[in-house]
C-alpha cells in the first residue's frame, strides 16, 4: 500500500527536469547555474525544478547558500517505511491473547493479506473485525475510493473475494458506517465478532 511520502516522491520525480536537477545536486552542483549546466536544463526549467525540489524538502540550501540533498529527510522516510512494514507484519501475525482466535486469524490472514474468508460465520466475523481494526482509524472519514484502495490491498492474494464484497461485509456488520459516499469506522466494533469463535473453532 502506497504511503503519503511515497506518493509525494513519485509525483515529484515524475517530471524529468526535476530528476535531472536533483541528480545534479546529488553529484555536487551547488548553485542554480551549476545545476543548469550539469543537468542540461534552461535557466527557467532549472529554477522551476529547484523550486519544487526545495518546496518538497528534498533539496536544501546550507548557510553558505550551497545546494545539497536533504539526506535526513530520506532517512526519515526510510525509517517510516520500516515501521510500516513492521506494522503490516504484525497485522499478518495477530496476537489477541485468545489462542483459538489467533489460530483463526493466522489461518486466514497472512502477511497483512486475506487468504480467504472462513466458511463459518463466527470465524468470518472475527476476520472481518480484524481487517476493519487494522485498516481504518475510528472516527476518521474515508471517501469510497480510499476504502476501495485499502480493501483491494487485502484481496491481492485471494481469488475468492474482492474488495466490493469485503466492503459490503464491513458495512453490514457495522464496522463501517456509510453516508453519502463517506465511510467511517465506529469507535466500538460489533462485540459479537469474536464471541462465538470458541464455540465454533
Amino acid at each position: 500500500m502506497a504511503t503519503d511520502a511515497t506518493e509525494q516522491l513519485v509525483r515529484l520525480f515524475a517530471e524529468e527536469s526535476r530528476v535531472r536537477a536533483f541528480a545534479a545536486v546529488a553529484l555536487g552542483a551547488g548553485s542554480a547555474e551549476q545545476v543548469a549546466r550539469a543537468a542540461g536544463l534552461s535557466t527557467r526549467d532549472t529554477a522551476l525544478a529547484l523550486l519544487r525540489l526545495r518546496e518538497q524538502g528534498v533539496v536544501a540550501a546550507g548557510d553558505d547558500g550551497e545546494l545539497g540533498v536533504a539526506y535526513g529527510l530520506f532517512k526519515e522516510y526510510a525509517r517510516g517505511a520500516a515501521r510500516r512494514e513492521s506494522d503490516v507484519g504484525a497485522a499478518g501475525r495477530p496476537e489477541s491473547g485468545d489462542r483459538r482466535a489467533d489460530l483463526v486469524l493466522r489461518t486466514f490472514v497472512r502477511d497483512g493479506r486475506l487468504v480467504r474468508l472462513p466458511a463459518r460465520w463466527t470465524r468470518k466475523k472475527l476476520v472481518l473485525r480484524h481487517i476493519a481494526e487494522q485498516t481504518f482509524e475510528p472516527g476518521v472519514e474515508y471517501p469510497e475510493r480510499t476504502v476501495n484502495e485499502k480493501l483491494r490491498a487485502w484481496c491481492e492474494d485471494s481469488d475468492a473475494i474482492d474488495h466490493v464484497t469485503l466492503r459490503r461485509y464491513l458495512v453490514d456488520l457495522h464496522h463501517l458506517r456509510r453516508s453519502e459516499g463517506i465511510y467511517r469506522r465506529l469507535a466500538e466494533a460489533a462485540p459479537d465478532a469474536a464471541a462465538g469463535v470458541a464455540d465454533s473453532a
